[in-house]
């Protein structure tokens, strides 16, 4: 059974690749499709199989799949282009005869108003008129979006957000990566819809906690305005639209967007999920 994974030298499609191996796929039956090669290079020396392909070019992408039974669909980077990368992804392993695609959603999507929502409602919608057996990851936050975290607490104590008191129900993007390669090495899951969330839930108070034990010093949260926690974004050095776009979503996770009591990720993955505190010191 040959599996391929794309975005295969991005941080989740990395982790997969690990866990397809600790799950005992041999390294020349995994394809990494990456659009730059030369960043797959550890890939390659580790005895997988490259394959070089844009999200733009469905002919290379089907070439890259020829052969494939499965596949692992990383939902795509860039934000308002993945709809259209995704259809490409879809077409091309219809052409090429995969059996199988497992893709990487976003958690409670039939509920969420996050501005994600629309490109991935999208491919589920895609994969559904596709024809192709298929099992859906939604997958929560990942508990390595804290990261910059790290340097305001260290800076001024301080962590910043506009979402009260949400609840965030994230998990290491190993224990994501962990659940798709369950999921696309055993059988029973087309059709399945998994919400994937980790457990404890964490309030932005207590991501602040969290990142007081990495950095070993005290860290608070500040809840702002949405306009406010644009601002400081911004005097972060994040540009102006990108900054907006994160600001944007803290009303949406104050409603509960990332917080989920599922067990799916839990049950798929055999072990309790990954603490913020240890996904940060890793």
């Amino acid at each position: 059974m040959r599996i391929a994974v794309t975005g295969a030298t991005g941080h989740l499609g990395g982790h997969v690749i690990d866990s397809l191996i600790v799950r005992g796929v041999a390294p020349a039956d995994i394809v990494a499709v990456v659009r730059n090669e030369a960043k797959a290079a550890n890939l390659a020396e580790r005895g997988i199989t490259i394959a070089v392909a844009s999200y733009e070019d469905q002919a290379a992408l089907a070439n890259a799949l020829e052969g494939v039974d499965r596949l692992v669909l990383v939902s795509g980077s860039e934000v308002g282009q993945r709809l259209a990368q995704h259809t490409n992804i879809i077409a091309a392993a219809k052409q090429a005869g995969v059996t199988f695609i497992a893709y990487t959603s976003l958690l409670n999507l039939d509920t969420s108003k996050l501005g994600l929502v629309p490109e991935h409602q999208g491919t589920e919608a895609l994969l559904a008129e596709s024809g192709i057996d298929h099992a859906v990851l939604r997958n929560g936050w990942y508990w390595e979006n804290y990261a910059s975290a790290i340097d305001s607490g260290k800076a001024a104590g301080k962590f910043f957000g506009a979402a009260g008191d949400a609840k965030v129900s994230g998990a290491a993007r190993k224990d994501y990566a962990d659940a798709a390669a369950a999921v696309i090495t055993s059988d029973g899951h087309t059709g399945k819809v998994y919400e994937l969330a980790g457990a404890p839930a964490l309030t932005y108070p207590g991501i602040a906690a969290e990142v007081a034990k990495v950095i070993d010093q005290d860290v608070v949260y500040v809840d702002q305005s949405v306009e406010d926690y644009q601002a400081t974004l911004e005097s972060f050095g994040l540009p102006a639209d990108i900054a907006a776009m994160v600001a944007g979503m803290e009303p949406p996770i104050a409603e509960g967007a990332l917080y989920s009591e599922s067990t799916d990720l839990e049950e798929l993955i055999g072990r309790p999920s990954t603490s913020l505190s240890e996904a940060l010191s890793a």
